[in-house]
């Protein structure tokens, strides 16, 4: 099932798209299964996967009894997505600093490594969109790097794999990755746009970190 979405795009993950969960979904589940248990989910809830990509974190949600919904811009993530998804989902090809969804929408909303991809200022809008479509007494739980300390040995192991797989995505994607880095990471957009901590859980020697968050 191919999507007509359009060649001309420019589609950083198109070369690996076909391969991606093979690869990083090993990597990428522990941490999901993690935020799960941080944020149980309960059959019915609405919930939306900002940067969705080849839908493997919607899958859980769907699995789980929930009313899955995704965004991505990427064609060829999107295609991934709707193959593994078919129906079972509600996906929209867009940008997610102008989403197509009414306010008050979803119980949750989550996005798992997509943000420090983003330049600043569209990080920006799409947390100021995320907050519009949340319920009131909704949650996001965001999944991404954390800016440190590091622990000795294995945190700076995990920092030197992280470091080259962002190079590898490309001199964009990595001068996006540098100035969320530099800049404080999700610690400070939490801050900048008012979001609360309700739990939170650093990882992988302290390369990764998950928040669950609700507005002030």
């Amino acid at each position: 099932m191919k999507s007509n979405n359009s060649d001309s795009i420019k589609d950083p993950y198109k070369r690996f798209s076909g391969w991606y969960d093979t690869i990083f979904e090993p990597l990428n589940s522990g941490l999901r299964a993690i935020g799960m248990k941080i944020f149980p989910t309960q059959p019915g809830m609405k919930v939306l996967d900002i940067g969705c990509g080849t839908g493997a974190h919607l899958k859980l949600y769907h699995n789980a009894g929930c009313e899955v919904f995704g965004i991505d811009t990427s064609p060829s993530m999107f295609d991934q997505a709707k193959e593994k998804l078919g129906e079972t989902a509600n996906l929209h090809f867009g940008d997610a600093s102008n989403m197509p969804y009414p306010d008050d929408q979803f119980d949750l909303i989550t996005s798992s490594t997509v943000l420090h991809e983003m330049p600043a200022e569209v990080r920006s809008e799409v947390l100021n969109e995320a907050k519009r479509v949340l319920k009131k007494d909704g949650h996001i739980l965001l999944i991404d790097f954390h800016t440190g300390p590091f622990k000795p040995l294995k945190g700076w192991f995990y920092k030197s794999i992280i470091t080259i797989a962002e190079i590898s995505a490309g001199r964009e994607h990595f001068k996006n990755y540098r100035q969320f880095m530099r800049t404080g990471g999700l610690a400070t957009l939490i801050d900048k746009h008012g979001l609360t901590v309700v739990k939170e859980r650093i990882l992988s020697g302290g390369n990764m970190v998950i928040y669950l968050l609700q507005s002030k």
